[in-house]
């Protein structure tokens, strides 16, 4: 992972002091609130329904041990002992006091780590795979490109009052687990027919109340060109975005009214005066930023005898063994896999994660993972690099923790943003739902036959917890003050990406479980015997599922 030097450090230290003197005027009655607002947004802090919430910057979800250890000594002496993973990859405090903001960025500046960014209209925390680097299907690792944009956007003077948030993802992978069609720029990296690395760039997608794919602006942009095309598309934005209403801000909304061609126009005409300019990027640019990535020093491992033992080892423990299949992905080296670390133990709120875990997942990193932390977009942790010899060992310890639920990628795997319970933007509570759907379907025989199906759940129509795309999403309403959730079906943040559709009229609290009930029960009766919950939706549509749900 990236390494601060002494330039990084310093800027760092500087804005944290300079946030100090600024919240001591504000609490001195020195500065108003409206001044404060931008002052505080600009170093992550927002002002939730029960108290200020600070958000801190992961930057493409990769942290170390010695990180994980600070959040979690700021969680236990400034919060209340916990602390929440969104889907941004970025780790949210939902308590702390503002008098002590300044203290707690003190902190985090003593491990590299700021809250910068996470907030206000700005380019925000650009996010990836969080299997990048390990990943057996990745066609290279997407990490130095994000860390050369992160470079680029962070305190960038040209980009810091946007008309809105703009957000960045990157993908390089066969399975796209950096959602890049639902961001307002979305990077995949691709190899031409010489071979040569480049990127097809997307533009306009994202979810909120308007939902939109991306649309393609360019199919191969030479990977010298990255940072130019991308600032050139931040000029055409940034000039021509809409400012008089933020519903309409977003960079999704220009080029909807544009229409793609005459955008993508705009964008060449703003890059001809950039793209040989300084921002183009040189070969040592590329390795300086591979440089802080390399891979950590594997064993060599015969794999074909690790995975008879792990085998063995499964064959002897079922627990373990679901496990091993949904909780471990295929890793790039021989004798090793990537371990997920779930967040989604019943009865606790997805994302959530205590102190004590945190810590312990730390010694974790350390003993099995080289001391690397990943966080992915679903709200879970990810050691990266773990030998399989040493899994039984580590699934043993994460049991311990209540961190081995095994259900990664299934029903109860729950992407959920705070919602009401925190948020003041939420119509609804989100977590509750959550746990309702969780006890519901505890059958884990149940929801494995099921498949892989992905359920999220936003508290407002800002869709931080993603429910448009999700095979089944969950959205809070508010109903003349009462709390209602209307359901969609059919999204999808891969590759094939889709935004689902409404199924009808909204459900009380209470009735949601059993709707989703309804909605899985439909599907048993009509896949065939190879058909994801994803495969069915698309061949019957939407009518089979509404008319089961809404039956009399």
């Amino acid at each position: 992972m990236y390494i601060y030097d002494e330039y990084d450090q310093r800027l760092i230290d500087e804005r944290v002091a300079q946030y100090r003197g600024q919240t001591e005027r504000y609490l001195a009655g020195q500065i108003t609130d409206e001044q404060f607002l931008p002052l505080r947004l600009q170093n992550g802090l927002y002002i939730q329904r029960l108290a200020p919430m600070l958000r801190i910057a992961i930057p493409y979800g990769t942290l170390n041990s010695t990180q994980m250890r600070k959040l979690a000594d700021i969680s236990r002496n400034y919060d209340k002992g916990y602390a929440h993973f969104s889907t941004r990859q970025n780790v949210q405090l939902n308590w702390p006091q503002l008098e002590e903001v300044p203290d707690i960025l003190e902190e985090l500046a003593s491990v590299q780590m700021h809250a910068i960014q996470t907030s206000g209209n700005c380019i925000r925390n650009t996010t990836t795979d969080q299997y990048a680097g390990a990943a057996a299907d990745e066609l290279e690792d997407p990490r130095p490109y994000c860390e050369i944009i992160r470079q680029w956007s962070t305190f960038h003077p040209e980009f810091a009052f946007l008309p809105r948030k703009f957000k960045i993802a990157v993908c390089a992978s066969a399975s796209d687990r950096a959602a890049i069609h639902v961001h307002d720029i979305g990077v995949e990296i691709v190899h031409n027919d010489q071979g040569e690395t480049g990127f097809r760039v997307l533009v306009g997608g994202g979810l909120g109340r308007t939902p939109v794919i991306g649309v393609e602006i360019i199919d191969f942009l030479p990977k010298q060109h990255l940072i130019t095309y991308l600032e050139a598309i931040l000029r055409v934005y940034n000039q021509l975005g809409r400012r008089d209403n933020k519903y309409k801000a977003r960079i999704k909304i220009l080029v909807k009214a544009l229409g793609i061609d005459a955008f993508r126009e705009k964008v060449e005409l703003e890059w001809q005066a950039l793209k040989d300019g300084p921002s183009t990027l040189t070969d040592a640019e590329f390795e300086r930023a591979k440089s802080f990535f390399r891979s950590p020093e594997y064993l060599v491992i015969d794999d074909t005898e690790a995975e008879t033992r792990l085998q063995a080892q499964a064959a002897d423990n079922a627990a373990f063994a679901n496990w091993l299949t949904r909780n471990t992905s295929t890793h790039q080296a021989p004798g090793y896999v990537s371990v997920t670390l779930s967040l989604k133990a019943t009865g606790y709120a997805p994302g959530d994660v205590t102190d004590v875990q945190m810590a312990a997942v730390a010694d974790l990193a350390d003993e099995f993972s080289f001391g690397e932390i990943r966080v992915s977009h679903q709200q879970n942790l990810i050691l990266a690099h773990v030998r399989k010899d040493q899994l039984f060992e580590l699934w043993q310890r994460a049991t311990a923790l209540n961190l081995a639920t095994a259900n990664i990628n299934y029903l109860t795997d729950i992407i959920c943003c705070p919602g009401g319970d925190y948020c003041a933007l939420a119509n609804a509570k989100s977590i509750p739902i959550a746990e309702a759907i969780q006890r519901k379907f505890d059958d884990l025989d149940y929801i494995y036959d099921l498949g892989e199906i992905d359920l999220n759940i936003s508290g407002c129509m800002n869709a931080c917890g993603h429910h448009h795309v999700g095979h089944i999403g969950i959205l809070g309403v508010d109903k003349k003050g009462q709390e209602f959730y209307q359901i969609c079906l059919g999204g999808s943040q891969d590759k094939d990406a889709s935004i689902a559709k409404i199924l009808g009229p909204s459900f009380s609290q209470e009735d949601v479980p059993d709707v989703i009930g309804k909605i899985l029960d439909t599907y048993v009766d009509n896949r065939t015997e190879e058909e994801s919950f994803l495969d069915t939706y698309r061949r019957i549509g939407l009518d089979p599922f509404k008319e089961k749900v809404y039956a009399k």
